[in-house]
């Protein structure tokens, strides 16, 4: 696309950005002490490699001891982080592009039972749920103690040699004070929206002094909380021109909705099942009432919202982070023409909600982020030629042919199906996750592209994967329903029965979840809207145990409306014929009383067990035995070592035909052992 205005530079005063295109702040857990070393560095490194204009670090960077990390932040609270700062900085604009960091107070969005265990300081006693803390009342002195706070670690920043510095008011200690939901105040720092905004305004005083006229600072401010009783658009847009009136900040980054509790966070930060990119008004509106440069991210994935939110005016620069997390390259993938080529985020969330989950973010998609000092984004060409045989067209197939193919190597890819794509046509077959056959779609394009021989209907035997002669076979046969050990076993359907459309169900439907993530809730979520009154039973202390807030909240909510009713603390007995319907036992997994319910189907997800057969039958052939160094695949260094002399291929299995996982396993599977082939 000619003059694509995604792609025109930018001035933000005597900074230029090469293109529109940004990486906003985010804490993606991995620091080590609170500060930025190599992991964090590398990762941010390579979004600049790949043509970011503009990355901003340090998501909710804290300032203060009693504003403790929950989720993997950093702290600039102390001057030791200074030589951290220094390093990513000098790293990231030696690729071309400008770096700011974010600093905050969280205010009451923290936990007291951590770090140094202070109380949590807020406006008033008001709580956040997704937090859980009650917060101490801020004194006047505690005021000031965190004005000057604030001060010193924007100073910090500045000898650490960002571009700039970026305040983060929005459901912060600054948006506690400034949102009538939460600051209660009858001083002078509550009631009236000046009173509610005096401490923003002391905050940008002290911090532009500390700073200087020169360093560029912003600020991340709400839109419209899109709450009763909250700020709502007019009162933003007054702020927006309040804090512009200053003089002193540079930017405005905005954003909308009430981050208080799970599905408020998914508003914000939204996964499947929610509108892409709801809030460009929100942020075209501030634009049009204030002169300052306007910035926005949420739910923009694409290349074609993003370009609509530049070109018509709804913002400057516009974050596409979670995309970056799928692919770091994207800008240089558009820049060369390539924009059919960009591996797409499809609002996985697997990213966020694992660090709400105090685990480092992954992206589901992509397995080398956040791994840049041991597996690459780019895959380099081999130094031969070798013939790789893939058995398994699921994710974890189609990326190990993806990957070999750009080695170079000469790779035939068999299928047992007439389709491709595995567990993730399942995985789509519901209303609320259906984007996540975005996956498949790319993964097979991308295989097609590079000229892979791909043999559907294809259920070979391991006398046909020798015929190939094949230097490496990769196992990638997946798995199968795990049927459950109890009586009347055959008596139920397995998840897999309902999203194939093999099992047509109607009535009342007892949906037993032995696993606790997505798969049973497709399956309530297809067979509520084929009309079953559906009731899905666990055996944990909570529905949807292993999922995450943003997806889980999401995803209950869809199926609430649908009627779906959820039951906890109970385990599958047994299932008995009961005339034309089933008797269900059930056991309380903690009182070990028993209940009986009497439904029309029973179905259950239980998991898979691998498809093996075939790998086992390859291994004698193998030059490895099949097995993987492990020591040097976490290490990153080839995995694969012939272990005997005799043999004719190296043989590896890969995804569920290891064992039963996700989508980001298999993924991660293929390029651990695929990079180095």
């Amino acid at each position: 696309m000619k003059n694509d205005p995604l792609l025109e530079p930018f001035q933000l005063r005597h900074l230029t950005l090469r293109n529109r295109i940004m990486s906003t702040a985010h804490a993606p857990s991995y620091e080590e002490g609170g500060h930025p070393r190599d992991r964090y560095r590398l990762y941010h490194e390579e979004k600049a490699k790949g043509g970011v204009g503009l990355t901003i670090i340090g998501g909710s960077t804290n300032i203060a001891p009693d504003s403790p990390s929950v989720f993997g932040q950093l702290y600039a609270g102390d001057d030791s982080i200074i030589p951290w700062f220094q390093k990513l900085t000098d790293g990231v604009r030696s690729h071309g592009a400008a770096v700011m960091c974010q600093i905050t107070h969280m205010g009451r969005r923290t936990a007291w039972d951590d770090g140094h265990w202070l109380p949590v300081a807020g406006p008033s006693v008001t709580r956040e749920r997704a937090h859980r803390s009650f917060p101490k009342v801020m004194e006047t002195e505690d005021i000031n103690r965190i004005i000057a706070q604030f001060a010193d670690a924007a100073k910090r920043c500045q000898q650490g040699g960002f571009d700039g510095i970026e305040l983060l008011s929005h459901s912060h200690l600054l948006g506690q004070f400034l949102s009538p939901l939460i600051n209660k105040r009858d001083d002078d720092y509550g009631g009236t929206l000046d009173n509610r905004l005096r401490l923003t305004m002391q905050v940008l005083e002290a911090v532009r002094e500390a700073v200087g006229p020169d360093l560029i600072l912003g600020m991340r401010v709400t839109g419209d909380e899109l709450a009763k009783g909250g700020l709502d658009a007019d009162d933003c847009v007054q702020i927006a021109e309040k804090i512009a009136a200053t003089g002193a900040v540079d930017f405005l980054n905005i954003l909308a909705g009430a981050p208080y509790d799970d599905l408020g966070l998914a508003g914000w930060v939204p996964p499947m099942g929610m509108p892409s990119a709801p809030h460009l008004t929100v942020a075209g509106r501030i634009r049009r009432a204030v002169d300052l440069p306007i910035f926005h991210a949420g739910g923009v994935a694409d290349i074609a919202t993003a370009r609509h939110a530049v070109a018509d005016g709804h913002v400057d620069l516009i974050g596409m982070t979670r995309a970056h997390m799928a692919d770091p390259y994207l800008v240089a993938k558009l820049a060369r023409g390539d924009e059919d080529r960009i591996r797409p985020c499809v609002g996985l969330g697997y990213c966020v909600d694992r660090v709400n989950q105090g685990k480092a973010a992954v992206c589901g998609h992509n397995a080398a982020t956040g791994r840049e000092a041991v597996m690459p984004h780019l895959i380099t060409n081999a130094e031969a030629t070798k013939k790789v045989v893939v058995v398994g067209g699921g994710p974890a197939g189609l990326e190990a042919a993806r990957i070999c193919a750009v080695r170079g190597h000469d790779v035939v890819l068999f299928e047992a199906s007439a389709r491709l794509g595995g567990q993730l046509k399942l995985a789509s077959t519901g209303m609320t996750r259906r984007q996540i056959w975005g996956v498949a779609d790319w993964l097979i394009a991308e295989v097609a592209q590079l000229g892979v021989d791909i043999r559907m209907n294809a259920y070979v035997e391991a006398e046909e994967v020798e015929a190939e002669r094949p230097d490496v076979a990769l196992i990638a046969t997946g798995g199968w329903p795990d049927a459950p050990a109890i009586d009347g076993a055959a008596l139920t359907a397995s998840s897999w029965d309902v999203l194939s459309g093999e099992a047509r169900l109607h009535g009342d439907v007892l949906l037993f979840d032995d696993v606790g993530d997505h798969p049973a809730l497709v399956c309530a979520d297809v067979m509520a809207r084929m009309g079953c009154a559906v009731q899905h039973v666990s055996p944990d202390r909570a529905t949807a145990h292993d999922l995450g807030p943003t997806n889980s909240a999401v995803v209950l909510r869809d199926l609430a409306k649908q009627g779906v009713s959820f039951t906890c603390f109970q385990d599958l007995i047994g299932v008995a014929q009961a005339g034309n319907r089933k008797e269900v036992t059930l056991r309380h997994v903690l009182t070990g009383e028993t209940s009986v319910y009497v439904v029309d189907h029973v179905v259950v997800e239980h998991g898979v067990t691998p498809m093996n057969a075939l790998y086992h039958e390859l291994k004698a052939g193998s030059r490895n035995l099949g097995q993987i160094d492990q020591t040097a695949m976490v290490k990153g260094l080839p995995p694969l070592k012939p272990t005997q002399e005799t043999g004719q291929y190296l043989l590896a299995r890969i995804g569920d035909a290891v064992a039963g996982r996700n989508i980001h396993a298999a993924l991660y599977d293929a390029l651990r052992i695929c990079k180095d082939i």
